[in-house]
């Protein structure tokens, strides 16, 4: 009986999870949706034009949104850098991106998204600036909403992610490579 009645909590606990835990960040199992993240800058897997470095203008390269999920409130994007010898250094995060935003020009910030304060301590894109020599990884992660966050400008990635915790209809993922050249 007590074998039996332990089974059943573990099932209970496992549809729980999945139900609940499917639709957070990261969760694995979100809905499933054909957002797409791209650039005309750049190709999934390539190397980031040094233009958008500390070693060139470092401005934001452009970025295209397309099937963006039925019932998105807004957008959020996180910029970082998983391969930094101190921990994952966040380059950009935006959120409240209007739904209806099919891309991100260079230089530029949609109307109405707000942005965070990246691991420069800024407010704005800062571009890879990684040690001469050494290839990283930088991930655009964009994810489609069911709501429009409340979050004061300036927040961090944090409490960006703690907020959009069972609010995302879909995520996607671009991803490109840089390397500081040698003085």
């Amino acid at each position: 009986m007590r074998f039996a009645f332990a089974a059943l909590c573990a099932v209970v606990l496992a549809v729980a999870a999945f139900l609940f835990g499917c639709q957070g960040v990261g969760g694995g199992f979100g809905q499933v949706s054909n957002l797409t993240l791209s650039s005309p800058a750049f190709q999934e897997g390539g190397m980031l034009p040094e233009k958008y470095t500390c070693d060139g203008s470092n401005v934001n390269p452009p970025l295209q949104i397309s099937n963006i999920p039925n019932g998105t409130q807004s957008l959020a994007l996180v910029v970082d850098d998983p391969d930094a010898p101190m921990g994952t250094w966040i380059h950009w995060i935006m959120w409240n991106i209007p739904p209806n935003t099919t891309g991100i020009s260079e230089r530029s910030v949609p109307p109405g998204a707000q942005q965070g304060s990246n691991t420069f301590g800024k407010v704005h894109w800062d571009g890879p600036c990684s040690a001469a020599g050494t290839t990283h990884r930088y991930l655009f992660r964009l994810y489609a909403l069911d709501k429009v966050l409340n979050l004061p400008e300036k927040s961090a990635k944090p409490r960006l992610e703690a907020e959009m915790q069972g609010h995302v209809l879909g995520q996607t993922q671009l991803t490109v490579k840089y390397a500081r050249p040698l003085s």
